[in-house]
């Protein structure tokens, strides 16, 4: 039992060692992919509309006007 254990350890490691590898290129924007991030339809607050709902939301649920994109906390003393 214990030769079985230490291989599914160590096959365990190995799994986690090369799963989480943030230096291929997979991971890292290439030129030519930015072009395509920058497009106007990835931007966040393209739709007023949205926006205004989203805003709502955070509104609503925080209990609190503004703010959104300001540092500090909601005491008041920023």
């Amino acid at each position: 039992m214990k030769p079985r254990f230490i291989a599914v350890l160590a096959l365990a490691a190995l799994a986690t060692a090369l799963g989480g590898c943030a230096a291929t290129n997979a991971v890292r924007v290439q030129p030519w992919e930015r072009a395509t991030l920058a497009d106007y339809t990835m931007r966040p607050d393209r739709d007023p509309l949205g926006t205004q709902l989203d805003e709502h939301i955070y509104f609503s649920r925080e209990a609190a006007s503004g703010g959104r994109g300001v540092g500090g906390s909601g005491c008041g003393c920023n």
